[in-house]
């Protein structure tokens, strides 16, 4: 699309404006249910820019993993940084903004999970591995904080008590992440040293 005379052209203004475009779209309707000529047209560019800031849109959809995951881990990570210097606290409202996330109208589980169930391959699945290793190290050091014998082990454990919730209210709507809230600080508790 032409851009008007005397319009300065801002690329990175335009790659986050496509990014953001794209994110809601692949996310509701999976990566194979819209083409690179709707979601050009939704971000409202051409074909042609799309495929310079991106290459393909294969291109364009790990671009919008990588900003998914940055945005999640940074959200999760801000909301345990607001509840103080207790890790119950900490690990309580992770599982709270979990819980405030899947109640979001539209809410169909972690996108970048499920984008590695969709297409088991690079590079969706190396992003959710990574997405899954930084939550991870988060939830590690709550576990490190707390005096966990083993806090790698556990931060596994409250990984997959996130995730399950995820899938789960993703699913059935139902309200997940607080019974698995009361599950991880019952693990927090039981592994203190």
């Amino acid at each position: 699309m032409p851009v008007a005379r005397g319009t300065t052209v801002d690329p990175a203004r335009t790659r986050a404006a496509i990014i953001d475009a794209a994110a809601d779209v692949l996310y509701q309707r999976g990566l194979d249910g819209v083409g690179t000529a709707e979601l050009s047209a939704l971000a409202g560019v051409s074909k042609e820019t799309l495929y310079r800031h991106f290459g393909s849109k294969d291109g364009l959809i790990e671009a919008v993993l990588l900003a998914r995951g940055d945005r999640v881990i940074r959200w999760v990570h801000d909301a345990a940084s607001a509840a103080g210097r207790d890790p119950a606290r900490q690990l309580a409202a992770v599982f709270g903004a979990l819980d405030r996330w899947h109640a979001e109208p539209g809410f169909r589980g972690d996108a970048i999970v499920s984008a590695a169930v969709q297409h088991y391959e690079d590079p969706p699945r190396s992003i959710a591995e990574t997405h899954l290793v930084r939550l991870h190290e988060l939830l590690t050091a709550i576990a490190e904080r707390a005096g966990a014998a083993d806090p790698a082990a556990l931060g596994w454990q409250l990984v997959m008590l996130a995730q399950g919730a995820a899938v789960v209210a993703g699913h059935c709507g139902a309200e997940a992440a607080r019974p698995a809230g009361l599950a991880a600080l019952t693990l927090l508790s039981a592994s203190a040293r």
